[in-house]
């Protein structure tokens, strides 16, 4: 399947985040799918208008109508996690929000890939049920999107990418490794070549004593929850004052 206009819509991972270019600035699964896919259309031309910290309500209200303004014949749609990990979620609002984004852009044509998520339980331990259990119903809500609109779904859910060494330091971005993965995951998809072994099953690393993963988690909550908290506190977001990275279609 070839495209010539691909829109990603969403938050901190499809805009990149941790996955960076060698000048700092974020590259991320959305990037990379779009090389891929420039491989058998090198005239692909390719939008981000993904922004770090927007929930689900913002990607619809602010993302939505730009994307659709572009004339996609493709559009992925990665967003939810950032309402899931607040102390409290509406999650059929949020499966609304979710399910008005599918629609809207299969209603004008365009093929559009969801994905759902893996469990990040295995890096996140505090409100480690709590999270889990809300991923997995979003995840459910995911997949009937998908399936009642005709979506391509990549269900990362179920394809062992819970692994630690896909995952950066903070807990709550991909690493580039982890990037690449989803990124050939949704070129497989799509009918691109994603290249041979991308679906290979990683050894999970020894876990470590319980001490260590204790000292692990102190140094974590230091440095990337509080910090988070804080901004929650004071109503701020990451994303404030941020524009996407590639408003426009251009080429790669």
């Amino acid at each position: 399947m070839s495209f010539e206009r691909y829109v990603a819509l969403g938050d901190s991972t499809t805009e990149g985040l941790e996955d960076p270019y060698p000048d700092g600035s974020y590259r991320g699964w959305a990037d990379r799918l779009a090389r891929h896919l420039a491989a058998q259309n090198p005239d692909l031309t390719y939008a981000n208008l993904a922004i770090r910290g927007r929930k689900l309500p913002q990607i619809r209200a602010e993302q939505l109508e730009p994307a659709l303004a572009l004339e996609p014949d493709l559009a992925t749609i990665l967003g939810g996690f950032n309402d899931i990990i607040r102390p409290s979620v509406d999650l059929a609002a949020i499966g609304a929000d979710f399910d008005a984004l599918v629609a809207g852009l299969r209603g004008a044509g365009a093929t559009v890939l969801v994905m759902t998520y893996p469990d990040p339980t295995a890096v996140i331990s505090l409100a480690a049920g709590r999270i889990r259990e809300r991923v997995i119903a979003f995840n459910e809500t995911i997949r009937g999107v998908a399936t009642e609109h005709g979506a391509v779904l990549v269900d990362l859910d179920r394809q062992g990418v819970t692994n630690p060494l896909y995952w950066s330091a903070d807990r709550l971005h991909a690493n580039p490794l982890g990037h690449e993965r989803m990124a050939a995951a949704a070129a497989s998809a799509l009918g691109a070549d994603p290249g041979e072994g991308w679906d290979e099953v990683l050894p999970m690393p020894a876990q470590a004593s319980r001490p260590v993963r204790f000292a692990r988690d102190a140094a974590w909550a230091g440095r990337h929850l509080t910090p988070w908290v804080v901004r929650r506190i004071r109503g701020r977001s990451s994303g404030d004052g941020r524009d996407p990275k590639r408003p426009d279609l251009g080429a790669l």
